[in-house]
């Protein structure tokens, strides 16, 4: 007697690697502490929940989060055992070496996330255990907990040198971990480098999404190859962000919107915060884990 065998079952045994390249990927970042950092609750809504304002309360989520507000994190908001899977490191490129942070596995990693401070600051910025309510030990523990590659590196200008050296950079451990998706987040003028990766068609083919924290616009990101991609993006902003106006920002989340209908972006207000709020606020792995769900 003759068998036969469904279609898909003699694709899948002629060809295994080509249908599973082609299978959605489960991959999230597990849960840490997501309790104590959830948003506020939401106070009004648009576009079907894209854009929301948040009832921020610096009495509560400055004072509520910090031992010492705005110097030292409670201790139940932190674990400091990540620190021993973090490196400080020097990586030479065609550009000139990078100073950095590596946190997690360099090689194969699941996930490459990388923050990009902004004027003033430095690669320090982006592991210190505890400022912004313990919110940065938070993606350490997120992202190495989940198998994947944490990076915080110092830039060395904001123009032209230091986005070639953070895209040799990232270039660099893409390489070393080809299935990785690159989660760019830019806090305040980091964005200007963010703006500038955008439009390296290279990288934004490994993009998985774009994080802005208190940043500033820039329409060149319209038409930009993270852009044509439909690389999905977050906005974080404070309302009374005195460095980089709410309105401004607003206009770019519209004028994405209007360029490319359904295109994938969130933004977050945060009602009476400052500059430095949405970096304390963000709620990483829900955002994260919304941009993987997307791709």
């Amino acid at each position: 007697m003759r068998l036969f065998l469904p279609t898909f079952l003699i694709l899948l045994t002629a060809f295994p690697d080509i249908l599973l390249s082609q299978a959605p990927t489960s991959f999230r970042l597990v849960p840490w502490k997501d309790d104590m950092f959830k948003v506020p609750k939401v106070i009004e809504s648009r576009h079907d929940g894209d854009y929301i304002i948040l009832d921020y309360v610096s009495s509560r989520d400055i004072n509520g989060r910090d031992s010492i507000p705005e110097k030292q994190a409670k201790p139940e908001r932190v674990s400091l055992d990540v620190n021993s899977a973090q490196t400080d490191t020097r990586l030479k490129t065609k550009f000139g070496s990078i100073r950095h942070f590596a946190v997690g596995r360099t090689t194969n990693a699941s996930i490459i996330v990388v923050y990009l401070h902004g004027k003033g600051g430095s690669r320090d910025q982006g592991v210190d255990d505890k400022t912004f309510g313990g919110n940065f030990n938070r993606i350490k523990n997120l992202v190495a907990q989940s198998g994947g590659l944490y990076l915080s590196p110092d830039i060395a200008s904001f123009t032209g040198r230091g986005a070639k050296q953070i895209h040799g950079m990232l270039m660099h451990y893409a390489e070393l971990s080809p299935d990785a998706k690159i989660i760019i987040s830019c806090g305040s003028a980091g964005g200007v480098v963010c703006y500038q990766l955008c439009r390296q068609a290279d990288l934004a083919a490994r993009l998985g999404g774009i994080i802005l924290l208190g940043s500033f616009p820039n329409n060149q990101f319209i038409g930009s190859d993270a852009f044509q991609a439909r690389v999905p993006v977050y906005i974080g902003h404070g309302s009374r962000d005195w460095v980089s106006y709410l309105q401004k920002m607003d206009s770019l989340y519209l004028q994405i919107r209007s360029k490319s209908p359904g295109y994938p972006i969130r933004f977050e207000r945060f009602e009476s915060g400052t500059h430095g709020t949405p970096i304390r606020m963000i709620d990483w792995r829900k955002t994260i884990n919304w941009f993987l769900a997307q791709n």
